[in-house]
């Protein structure tokens, strides 16, 4: 027979920690033995018209209570409840037992529109200011301000742990118990110890506790009016319980009330995820080991058995060698280091242990999986369609079961291929979203393919993107209406030609038709008006690229791409003379241009009387006068010879004779040193050039071993970061080839005069011929041409040749 509260007792304090299962489990014994008429539970009252919602079936834990301002959605708190929530167990129950349920935190309304200037006085006199050395009490204030008080780390300490959530599990989580036990004695004990603390320690450091506390006395005053003193459980945060219970009267607690800043709020119930629960947020009551906390609170016996039997199952999906002898092994070590350190049931640390020395062979690599999936989770939650939502938030919904895109906690790569029309129609959504700031994939670099047919994304949901969503609300209902106005505000505000250009390329990608001629419109006007030749550099690789998408996304890209070759034009004119006289920082930013720019006008496409070979073979003029031109700093004439080189328009002669202008004794070392930067550095493949090409190589080594003593320090950063850029097998057949010389050892076998690229002095015959075995295997053999001897041996001679000259 469970024992009864006494008469005239008062209302049932229930001090919980937020996401406790030890407290959830406690909480539920309490309801069932009290049977109370009302249950009030700390949060806010905002939330009651959305309380019945927590006994739909669609409803699935982990959830949260989403309040945001109505005029600044960005303004906007959670309130996080999971499975082994108390708070969430004193909901089920009360919708179980047709028991009202109420939530008693000050409203959102206000609770929002508070600021760090909006803190109430304190009625605690100041403490005495204390010198060094001064053996004064500085008084509860100042060691609040101090300690910002953890309550189960000062109970852990004062305990004797170090842990504050290893003394919680020993005393709570994993606290036994029977049939027989007082249900209300753990709370008892825990009111106690919270009211010493509060004695000592004040309001802990957060003077807006003392305006909450004042909002819940008032409503619990309400509540017993109504239904009785002894017929009340209040479900609230263990530090509330002493101020609960302290006596105050309505006229103080109003009056803490009165003046509080309010706003217009909207409420709604939201998916949360348990990594979000492991993060302080929303109760202030972030836990490590959500996923943990749920197996305590589920397994309904042998927590530690069935938890070995979890972390098999997912190494075993890992293809990890794990069998039943590995979880009975590390079931026995983990109850043996419990009780080795004293612990009533082997916590978290004892089942990490057991498992990194068993199933893990003492390595953390497969500690890390455990961790995420299981320890931490990756479990998202479910709310009800009759949950309220904002338009823009209900459209997204109906496009991500249309499109079937779910939303999933842990992050996942996404494969599109637009020729089909839901991968489209998923691309379009993404991109207009992220036009939207609501940051749910981004984009990834593609495997296997360039084709602009193709996309690849990351994706991840997040809690925090109902807030974006709620925020998008205010540019339109859907999610085409809102990225199209967004757009469009965007296009006429913007300042700067790259940002106009961007998002052009944005609005090409999400489809936006319907902004498209604004902001084209504004583009034109922009690019009219803007004569910096770097602001057009940075312009037209965005145009460049948008220019591609036309084709696959049946898009119209005439206007844009007379607006790009207008650029291109513009470009072509202005860039020489902008490149005189730059300082060094000056010519790296432009060098970035020159790459750029050079890579878009290869991307335009050919437009009404204006064949594509003209653009090109204008640029390529300007790459011959910056090459030749001295007034242009050395970086920059290198990489336009760089350029020419690649391209074919400039032959290996004419580079070596640049190459060996630059490089002559009359040009100042630091110079030099930007022209070999500039033509070799970076990523661009200027080590293999100089690998295969042992003249430009043999120029570079003259240079630099004529390079004077007292210039060698200055140019040296220089070249640091250009030959650091290498790949390490690059940087190492270099060395090789300059320890060897230009001419190598020996003589050239004959033919060789003339200097074939490569690493030694000619053609090695035995070595490329013992290569043509493998060769046959890969090309294949044609055995019907072996029918006679004859036959067969000219056939094996012309074939033999065919593969020599393939290997060579």
């Amino acid at each position: 027979m469970l024992p009864a509260r006494p008469a005239g007792s008062g209302p049932l304090l229930l001090g919980v920690r937020h996401h406790g299962p030890g407290s959830a489990r406690a909480v539920r014994a309490a309801l069932d033995a009290a049977s109370p008429l009302a249950v009030l539970i700390e949060g806010p009252p905002e939330g009651d018209a959305l309380v019945s919602l927590a006994g739909d079936p669609q409803m699935r834990p982990p959830v949260a209570l989403l309040a945001h301002a109505v005029d600044d959605p960005g303004r906007a708190a959670f309130w996080p409840l999971a499975e082994f929530s108390p708070e969430w167990v004193a909901i089920r129950w009360a919708l179980a037992h047709d028991v009202p349920v109420r939530f008693i935190d000050l409203p959102a309304t206000h609770s929002l529109a508070l600021t760090d200037a909006d803190e109430p006085p304190t009625d605690e006199p100041p403490g005495p200011e204390a010198g060094p050395g001064a053996g004064a009490d500085p008084g509860p204030e100042a060691r609040a301000r101090a300690l910002r008080v953890d309550p189960l780390a000062v109970l852990a300490e004062a305990a004797g742990y170090d842990d504050a959530e290893r003394w919680w599990e020993d005393v709570v989580e994993h606290r036994g118990g029977t049939a027989a036990d007082d249900p209300f004695a753990p709370f008892a004990a825990v009111g106690e110890a919270m009211g010493a603390l509060r004695e000592e320690y004040g309001d802990g450091g957060v003077r807006r506790d003392l305006v909450r506390e004042a909002y819940m006395r008032i409503q619990l005053r309400a509540a017993r009016k109504e239904f009785g003193d002894d017929r009340v459980a209040v479900v609230c945060g263990a530090w509330h319980v002493p101020a609960l219970g302290a006596r105050s009267t309505a006229t103080a607690d109003r009056a803490l009330l009165k003046g509080l800043p309010k706003v217009k709020t909207e409420m709604t119930w939201v998916p949360w995820t348990h990594h979000r629960l492991a993060r302080h947020s929303g109760y202030g009551a972030g836990i490590d080991s959500p996923g943990w906390y749920g197996h305590l609170f589920g397994a309904p016996d042998r927590p530690v058995e069935r938890w070995m039997t979890k972390v098999a199952g997912l190494l075993r999906e890992e293809d990890q060698p794990v069998s039943s002898a590995h979880v009975i092994e590390a079931v026995r070590l983990a109850e043996t280091l419990a009780t080795m350190r004293g612990r009533p049931l082997a916590g978290l640390t004892e089942t990490t242990d057991a498992i990194r020395a068993v199933m893990c062979d003492g390595s953390d690599v497969p500690l890390a999986l455990i961790r995420d999936r299981l320890i931490v989770g990756d479990v998202l939650g479910e709310v009800p369609d009759s949950a309220p939502a904002v338009p823009l938030q209900r459209d997204l919904t109906r496009l991500q079961r249309s499109l079937r895109l779910k939303p999933e906690a842990l992050e996942r790569e996404l494969e599109l291929d637009l020729r089909k029309e839901i991968d489209a129609g998923r691309s379009r959504m993404l991109h207009r979203l992220r036009l939207l700031g609501v940051g749910w994939g981004e984009p990834a670099a593609g495997r296997g393919s360039t084709g602009t047919f193709r996309e690849s994304w990351r994706l991840r949901w997040e809690p925090e993107l109902y807030v974006r969503v709620a925020e998008a609300g205010v540019w339109g209902t859907t999610v085409l209406s809102a990225a199209t106005a967004k757009a469009e505000s965007q296009a006429v505000s913007a300042t700067a030609l790259s940002e106009v250009t961007a998002l052009a390329e944005q609005c090409l990608l999400a489809e936006l038709t319907d902004a498209l001629p604004v902001v084209m419109k504004a583009l034109a006007d922009r690019a009219a008006l803007d004569a910096d030749v770097g602001h057009l550099a940075q312009a037209l690789p965005a145009l460049a690229r948008s220019l591609r998408y036309g084709d696959v996304r049946s898009t119209d890209t005439a206007a844009l791409g007379e607006v790009a070759a207008g650029l291109a034009e513009r470009i072509c004119v202005g860039l020489p003379p902008a490149c005189a006289g730059l300082d060094a920082d000056g010519a790296a930013e432009m060098r970035g241009h020159l790459d750029s720019v050079h890579t878009a006008i290869g991307l335009l496409p050919a437009g009404p009387g204006r064949p594509a070979g003209d653009l090109s073979g204008r640029w390529g003029a300007v790459l011959r006068k910056l090459a030749a031109r001295d007034t242009v700093p050395g970086v920059i004439r290198g990489r336009a010879a760089r350029l020419l080189l690649d391209d074919g328009r400039l032959t290996e002669d004419e580079a070596a004779r640049l190459m060996g202008l630059a490089l002559s004794p009359g040009t100042p070392p630091a110079d030099a040193a930007a022209w070999i930067e500039g033509f070799v550095g970076g990523a661009s493949g200027g080590g293999m050039l100089l690998v295969h090409d042992e003249r430009l190589l043999a120029l570079v080594d003259t240079w630099l071993t004529g390079v004077p003593d007292g210039s060698f320090t200055d140019v040296l950063p220089l070249l640091r970061r250009t030959f650091s850029a290498y790949e390490p097998g690059v940087r190492r057949t270099l060395g090789e080839l300059v320890r060897r010389g230009p001419a190598g050892s020996g003589a050239r076998p004959a033919g060789t005069e003339a200097g074939i690229p490569g690493f030694g002095a000619g053609i090695d015959e035995t070595r490329a011929d013992a290569i043509l075995p493998v060769l046959r295997l890969l090309l294949g053999d044609n055995d019907g041409n072996r029918d006679n001897g004859d036959n067969g041996d000219n056939h094996d001679k012309n074939h033999d040749n065919d593969l020599a000259g393939v290997a060579r």
